[in-house]
């Protein structure tokens, strides 16, 4: 079995962690460090694992006591732990903060479609965000083949769980609901992996890669929109992105539109694409706490210890 430890334990990417983990016939849970809430059963904070686990938070972490250790604080704790802790020898790390997505530290970026040999072979891992999941799947095999000719235009939208758990003028449910707002327009700090790894499939890419950020008034999922110019027919774009991902686990080409439903409380991403005239335009759904995040990180863990890359993730989308 696999020994596992989680720190930063409380929040929603851990919640979703710890439900996938569970039930992953290959883990034991060894701790879930969360110091506000040491000695509370798991199921005070995540109500929905009320009957799977008798787990308790812990004040305390034994980093020689585990075999892979998720850090799923909040965007710059994971460097400030590397501050305060030594790894111990063989102990595998997989960050769910953005800390190391550009690959510095010796830390692999963990997309499994454009990464996936890498990631078997490393101790360092480094998950990718969940709007940047989702944006990339559906432009890289357009990277790869170097076919990326113009401007990329892209506007996505997400649910509140992408912001966390703890509440925020955008965020609490008196201002979310029956409520759509753009924010960080052509800023968002994941256009920083995007263009890393745009720019690794085809290096002579020199043009704005253009992201519009959207808040939903849903509670999880991300929905994005991409067009780009294309000379490519159609039936010719399908060939491609089916070529990019015959072997993609978790990564399918649909021939309908596509939409959330499909894909929330799954580990999947489900493209759509449509030619308009000279445009491309690839539509792209994740479930932004599994795919964008806890599910892609177990997916990860998967690969870094040689076991089939769905173990604990045959997850069924809800639907209705």
């Amino acid at each position: 079995m696999i020994k596992v430890g989680i720190i930063g334990a409380a929040g929603y990417t851990a919640g979703e962690l710890l439900r996938i983990l569970v039930n992953h016939p290959d883990v034991e849970i060894v701790f879930a460090h969360s110091s506000s809430n040491a000695g509370n059963k798991v199921y005070d904070v995540h109500s929905g694992l009320v009957g799977d686990t008798e787990l308790c938070f812990s004040a305390d972490y034994d980093l020689n006591a585990i075999d892979v250790v998720f850090l799923c604080g909040g965007h710059g704790k994971s460097t400030e732990f590397w501050s305060q802790n030594e790894r111990p020898a063989g102990l595998k790390v997989i960050d769910l903060a953005q800390d190391y997505r550009d690959e510095s530290n010796g830390y692999v970026y963990g997309l499994p479609e454009i990464n996936r040999e890498r990631i078997r072979k490393t101790d360092l891992l480094a998950n990718p965000g969940c709007f940047a999941t989702c944006i990339q799947l559906a432009v890289l095999p357009l990277a790869a083949a170097g076919l990326l000719e113009s401007e990329v235009n892209i506007t996505a939208i997400t649910g509140s769980t992408g912001a966390g758990v703890k509440p925020g003028a955008t965020t609490h449910f008196s201002w979310r609901n029956n409520n759509v707002s753009v924010y960080k327009a052509f800023e968002h700090q994941h256009l920083i992996e995007i263009g890393m790894n745009v720019h690794k499939l085809q290096p002579a890419y020199d043009k704005t890669l253009n992201f519009v950020p959207v808040r939903g008034d849903f509670a999880r999922g991300i929905l994005a929109s991409v067009y780009v110019d294309s000379k490519l027919s159609l039936e010719e774009a399908v060939a491609l992105y089916k070529d990019f991902y015959k072997d993609a686990a978790f990564t399918f080409v649909f021939g309908k539109a596509v939409d959330l439903k499909q894909v929330v409380n799954t580990n999947k991403c489900v493209l759509a694409l449509e030619k308009h005239g000279d445009k491309l335009l690839v539509t792209s759904v994740i479930d932004n706490l599994l795919k964008g995040a806890s599910g892609q990180a177990v997916q990860n863990m998967n690969l870094m210890f040689g076991l089939d890359e769905k173990a604990g993730l045959h997850l069924k989308a809800s639907a209705f």
